[in-house]
């Protein structure tokens, strides 16, 4: 009985140590940048604050976020939190100036997402996988890849322009959005409330 209660808390003391391992939190991103591993094909929620935002696909397993900008590369208070478990994770970045800020956000080539940001210009490229994305304010530029990966893709702006001629759709004015439907894997729902979507 002894053995088998030191060898499951081996097991336990493993799995809390695998755990840890992914897991951070930083309060000087610009100085501290994240890195940590990431499976692909892993669902990842983002929420950050405003600013210059750039979520990209790379061919590396890992999620590597950073923080830069005119005054964000002088910043030593913005906050950031990432923690994954098993094919999940999830991120928050906070804090930090009001303005000037760009924040980079590395995250495997084939991964679902849902980000949540509020106000900032952001681009979401070279990512194969679920897309939800919601932007209060600002203008948000998808690259959605080939157009016949999505077997639904709902595009909308309460206020502004849609273009999305990937779709063979634009939209401009006050509540604008288009639905497609196709025969592809995933699910493409982009929403700006003031501003800008881009769908290319």
């Amino acid at each position: 009985m002894r053995c088998a209660s030191v060898f499951l808390s081996a097991i336990f003391l493993l799995q809390v140590s695998g755990v840890a391992q992914n897991k951070v939190d930083v309060s000087d991103l610009a100085h501290h940048p994240i890195e940590r591993e990431f499976p692909s094909g892993g669902q990842l929620e983002l929420h950050i604050r405003s600013a210059e935002i750039h979520i990209i696909g790379s061919d590396e397993n890992k999620v590597i976020v950073r923080a830069s900008g005119k005054i964000g590369s002088d910043s030593d208070d913005i906050r950031a939190h990432f923690e994954g478990f098993d094919r999940m994770g999830k991120l928050s970045v906070e804090g930090g100036p009001q303005n000037e800020v760009t924040i980079t956000v590395q995250v495997p080539k084939k991964s679902d997402l849902a980000v949540r940001i509020f106000a900032g210009n952001v681009e979401v490229k070279d990512i194969k996988g679920n897309k939800n994305i919601e932007l209060s304010a600002g203008n948000l530029t998808v690259g959605v890849g080939d157009p016949t990966d999505y077997f639904h893709v709902q595009a909308s702006v309460t206020t502004g322009n849609i273009e999305a001629q990937v779709f063979g759709e634009q939209r401009n004015g006050l509540f604008r959005s288009f639905e497609k439907s196709g025969s592809g894997k995933y699910k493409l729902v982009a929403h700006v409330g003031a501003g800008n979507l881009k769908l290319q």
